[in-house]
């Protein structure tokens, strides 16, 4: 195990974060492999499992930065169209519209869908994640509702039988969520795909059948 020869200035916790990501075999795999982020896993393994990326010809990528689970859209579909939002900056991906700016504004649907260039997706993705403040009930509500609204856009995108994935936290989606998730979509499962570090409270939650807009 790969241990930091000084840790001079630094807090420990980031101290053992910088080790444990020497230590991540993911991690080194995304370095030889090109991806930008060990999270590029997280998809691929969502993906063997339930067959989120087979055939999709359009796909909208909610907290794209860096940019690793497009990276892997465009490896398994490669003539997909692709749009990414983030309030991060994201460096330039082959193929990829890419918003800096934040979802929950209210003028980032409309973009997100003229970036995309088509009416309807086959996949919404979201990997978002409410900016923690150690209060476990906050960063709960604060990351389902970036849920709800990745949910609320992804209703008006779909196109019939699409799907939708979103990062939740421990406890997985809440029974309301849950609820108007069935509404929605055919099946609903939860999962923690490998790559999701043990100690992390992240799951995912994956909606697969969009049933349609009543409209």
């Amino acid at each position: 195990m790969k241990r930091l020869k000084t840790a001079k200035g630094r807090k420990v916790s980031s101290t053992r974060w910088l080790e444990r990501q020497l230590n991540d075999p993911y991690v080194k795999r995304a370095k030889a492999e090109g991806y930008r982020s060990r999270a590029a896993y997280k998809l691929i393994e969502l993906d063997e499992r339930f067959g989120l990326l087979k055939g999709v010809k359009a796909v909208v990528d909610l907290g794209i930065a860096p940019g690793g689970w497009s990276q892997v859209v465009r490896r398994k579909s490669p003539s997909a169209k692709i749009a990414g939002i983030d309030l991060l900056p994201t460096d330039p991906l082959d193929g990829v519209a890419v918003l800096q700016m934040d979802f929950m504004d209210e003028a980032a649907p409309a973009k997100l869908r003229a970036a995309l260039g088509v009416n309807e997706a086959d996949l919404v993705m979201s990997d978002m994640a409410a900016n923690t403040v150690g209060h476990p009930q906050t960063d709960h509500l604060r990351t389902m509702a970036l849920v709800e609204a990745g949910l609320e856009f992804a209703t008006e995108i779909l196109r019939p039988g699409g799907a939708y994935v979103a990062k939740v936290l421990a406890g997985g989606a809440d029974n309301n969520l849950v609820a108007e998730l069935k509404r929605h979509f055919t099946a609903v499962k939860h999962a923690k795909p490998p790559a999701s570090r043990k100690d992390s409270s992240e799951w995912y939650v994956i909606a697969q059948g969009f049933k349609g807009r009543a409209d």
